[in-house]
């Protein structure tokens, strides 16, 4: 076994540096080296109650997997993953691994010292796979039976591949014209190259996984078609959280204001990023992004590679930003201005009342007031207090408003029987089961907006009960 690493601090990843970076976009951050990776591996403890893999939202065997690392078997490593996870080269980016996985690390509880950096060994063993690996999956015998899957994001990729594996007919069906959901219209290209969604999506087909895009199911088909007319014997929902919140307040109809959903889509999917690209983008002079999660760092990361000052104003405090800390060091990094304690009253327009004028009904400025933090509300974060006459404005042409997300309501209006809670989510219980015999759901559609790890999660468990609904029939 390789000598332990005992260093209090992990390797540090190599990135391009801010004041290049926030000019392209290049992938920021590079990746370890295998020296590196071996290095990091070496300071895992192996520990023996495990509580890395507790952490994790899939189960990955952590301590196993880090161990081939630690002795340069990298192909043995990625296999190891592969076991729990689908799409490891994607959760290596983009999984908030300080709240889980390493969060619950033993080489992180002690003061001073920071855990294993098990997100960048994860990355590193799924890129050295897709860069040297030569064989291809292949399809597992079928079983006879048909599932289907609305949804391509995390949720019904994992969910599709867990069921592939156990010999099932899977069909995905996804409203776009790309697989991927949120991984490709929402994760920026700095951040998840779309190359590396395609692989895992590759990989997927190869396991026999048929996807159908462009298919609405709501519109298109139903789920009740579905079931009755195409044979599918169950159905899991992973059409994710696509619906955006506003505030209500006034000047929200003005030209030049987005919802992140909008801005990222046409950024990201429709490539907008590309100079060549004919997909309309503002190239705002100065954008200012409502809120503080990490749709709003991609917002306000991709706003500032198109030129703009970006503001990014949010009503507490930095410590209550609800964002990675590493998507905010990195957007504090690349020039983005945090105006904290801080919310918007009112979108102000152009300073013009006649129509032919062509600033007429445009964003001029958004007015603002400062805040100060009180008592905590019921989630146990101080609640923001207005600060009466703090008001200020800061002048911008271009809004971004991310204030989060609710799923789409066309399966609840289109699927009689199908409840839903208060906030538009499907109904579920613990293993996934919707109140329609034979559908399941899972991810952001019964959750709301949340990590990618975490639709996985769902998608696995989701996964299992359809294979034990589907069995217990015969």
């Amino acid at each position: 076994m390789p000598k332990f690493n005992m260093n209090p601090l992990k390797n540090p990843m190599p990135s391009q540096d801010p004041d290049v970076r926030n000019k392209n976009f290049r992938e920021v951050a590079l990746g370890y080296t295998a020296e590196m990776a071996v290095d990091e591996a070496k300071r895992c403890l192996n520990c023996k109650n495990r509580p890395c893999v507790a952490g994790c939202p899939v189960n990955i065997a952590i301590p196993e997997f880090i161990s081939k690392v630690a002795e340069g078997q990298f192909e043995e490593a990625y296999q190891i993953i592969a076991m729990s996870s689908s799409l490891p080269a994607v959760c290596g980016r983009v999984c908030p691994q300080e709240t889980q996985c390493e969060g619950k690390c033993t080489r992180g509880i002690k003061a001073g010292c920071e855990a294993v950096g098990i997100g960048r060994l994860e990355r590193f063993v799924a890129d050295y796979h897709n860069m040297h690996a030569t064989e291809k999956a292949t399809p597992v015998p079928s079983n006879g039976h048909k599932v289907a899957v609305i949804g391509s994001g995390p949720a019904g990729l994992t969910c599709a591949g867990d069921l592939a594996k156990m010999g099932y007919e899977v069909t995905v069906f996804e409203a776009l014209h790309v697989a991927g959901g949120v991984l490709v219209y929402g994760i920026p290209e700095f951040r998840l190259p779309k190359a590396i969604v395609q692989k895992e999506v590759d990989n997927l087909k190869a396991l026999g996984v048929k996807v159908e895009t462009n298919m609405v199911i709501g519109r298109v088909l139903s789920i009740e078609e579905l079931k009755n007319e195409y044979g599918f014997e169950a159905v899991f929902i992973g059409s994710g959280a696509g619906l955006p919140k506003f505030m209500n307040i006034p000047g929200e109809n003005l030209k030049g204001v987005y919802s992140a959903n909008e801005f990222l889509t046409r950024s990201n999917l429709m490539k907008a990023y590309k100079s060549d690209s004919s997909t309309p983008i503002q190239h705002g002079k100065c954008v200012a992004v409502v809120g503080g999660g990490n749709v709003a760092m991609d917002a306000a990361r991709t706003a500032k590679r198109l030129g703009a000052e970006v503001h990014i104003i949010y009503r507490r405090g930095e410590e209550e930003l609800p964002a990675r800390r590493e998507e905010v060091e990195h957007a504090k990094e690349e020039g983005i201005i945090f105006d904290l304690l801080t919310n918007p009253t009112r979108i102000l327009p152009t300073p013009t009342d006649n129509p032919r004028d062509p600033s007429y009904g445009w964003v001029n400025g958004i007015e603002c007031i400062r805040m100060q933090l009180g008592e905590p509300d019921a989630s146990g974060r101080r609640s923001p207090v207005e600060i009466p006459g703090s008001e200020f404005t800061i002048p911008v042409d271009c809004v971004i408003m991310s204030l989060g997300t609710s799923p789409n309501p066309l399966l609840k209006h289109t699927t009689p029987g199908l409840e839903t809670l208060k906030r538009g989510e499907i109904a579920v219980d613990e293993n996934g089961k919707t109140s329609i015999e034979g559908v399941y759901c899972g991810g952001d559609a019964a959750t709301g907006a949340a990590t990618v790890i975490k639709a996985m999660g769902a998608g696995k468990v989701a996964a299992k009960s359809i294979d034990e609904y589907i069995r217990g029939k015969q």
